[in-house]
């Protein structure tokens, strides 16, 4: 394809921005009711509160800038876990906070370890490597990070594609102790020789189950299988998902140590309690109308509807414009530059509906995300139960309503009784 010259604008980095935060709702103390199960030998006590954890003075003031006064069940659990040096693999619903479960204990052991980022490096040698599968995951972890990290030296980057390799680069060579990274810019910039992996202390996969399924389980084997890349008894491997089939939890063991724990919030794969799911017996054909009924009665609240191709995203959200109803598309074919004006009209209102494809189905962190449509229902349960969790996040009360089609959905038949009755 033509030559990507797409520089992404720097986020803002004054204190108010990088601090900024979203309001928990108020399911939010119903967390600590969920039902834990930890596999494994040994493991180490939960955490009861954030003071137990002996962190330094810097971490807890970034932690109380950053809003984290009560831990949620997964942060309970997997920080002393990691604290103590263990492998883990964590399972838990959509927006119960597993960003801060891993990165909170990362940086605590970076902070007292010390690290060695020297500026304009030609080579950079990070402690820890964060993998995700999207762009816009990947970076909504780099901000999450450099809240933890504020008033320290320890430099966070974030690279991916669809924007200049030379910016990345550059991103990089300023100092780098954690890379976050989607897993096709990452080996690129391994093999340009912009980063050694000798260093690497911390290797954390987000959505796991899906960085090593088909997508990107090459690449992470990959990943894992560079000369330079400490063997997995020589670095400590974190991976979390709301979701992790179990033909993806017996891959995993190539990557953990054998003594590694397994967390479990509720029960695996679960679609997120504070969702209120619907499921409408609706053909084809009438899927339009019933749309527009839908979105007309929601009036502006947010909504992100999903659709199973990319050119039916572009069409879907023309089609809504032209009756009214302001909306923008987000999908793997679009620029970089046309996939971040997207996020940024829906997340100010300017367009309250996105229509998305499954690029958008994980992680993605979103205020005020009140309804998810499933025009299409996805391939698997497991994308099912990622969709709908961008509403309902944090403690927050959502709503999503699903069409199906026994012609074309009657496989996911089953698999959805089974996460509604649950």
């Amino acid at each position: 394809g033509p030559k990507v010259t797409y520089v992404p604008p720097p986020p803002p980095d004054d204190e108010q921005a990088i601090f900024t935060r979203y309001q928990t709702g108020i399911n939010f103390h119903k967390y600590d009711e969920s039902t834990v199960e930890v596999s494994g030998l040994d493991p180490p006590a939960p955490l009861l509160d954030i003071e137990n954890a002996n962190l330094s003075q810097t971490l807890n003031m970034n932690i109380t800038r950053a809003g984290y006064s009560k831990l949620t069940p997964v942060q309970k659990y997997s920080i002393p876990i990691i604290l103590a040096g263990r492998d883990l693999m964590a399972c838990a619903q959509t927006g119960s906070g597993k960003t801060a479960a891993f990165l909170l204990p990362l940086v605590a052991h970076m902070m007292r370890d010390g690290v060695t980022a020297s500026s304009f490096k030609e080579q950079q040698e990070p402690e820890c490597i964060i993998v995700a599968p999207t762009r816009e995951l990947i970076n909504q972890i780099f901000l999450e990070a450099r809240k933890f990290v504020y008033g320290t030296c320890i430099r966070p980057v974030v690279i991916y594609g669809g924007t200049q390799t030379g910016h990345s680069i550059r991103q990089i060579i300023q100092g780098c102790n954690i890379l976050c990274a989607t897993p096709g810019r990452l080996l690129d910039i391994i093999k340009r020789e912009k980063i050694a992996l000798h260093n690497v202390k911390y290797l954390v996969l987000d959505e796991a189950d899906r960085m090593l399924d088909m997508g990107f389980g090459m690449d992470m084997k990959q990943l894992i299988s560079f000369p330079s890349m400490p063997p997995k008894d020589k670095r400590q491997t974190l991976m979390f998902s709301a979701t992790f089939p179990e033909e993806v939890q017996r891959l995993a063991g190539e990557f953990l140590k054998t003594d590694y724990l397994f967390v479990v919030v509720g029960h695996v794969g679960g679609a997120c309690s504070d969702v209120q799911q619907s499921i409408l017996q609706v053909p084809q054909y009438s899927r339009r109308d019933k749309l527009i009924e839908i979105l007309q009665s929601i009036g502006h609240e947010r909504t992100m509807v999903f659709v199973d191709r990319k050119k039916k995203a572009d069409y879907m959200a023309a089609f809504l414009c032209q009756e009214n109803i302001p909306a923008t598309s987000i999908h793997g074919d679009r620029e970089q530059r046309e996939r971040e004006i997207a996020l940024q009209d829906f997340r100010s209102g300017k367009c309250p509906v996105l229509v998305a494809t499954s690029v958008a189905a994980r992680g993605l962190d979103i205020e005020k995300v009140q309804h998810v449509i499933n025009f299409d229902l996805p391939s698997t349960i497991e994308d099912y139960v990622h969709r709908i969790g961008r509403t309902g996040r944090c403690g927050n009360t959502g709503k999503a309503v699903s069409f199906f089609d026994s012609n074309s959905d009657g496989h996911l038949a089953q698999s959805l009784v089974k996460v509604l009755s649950d």
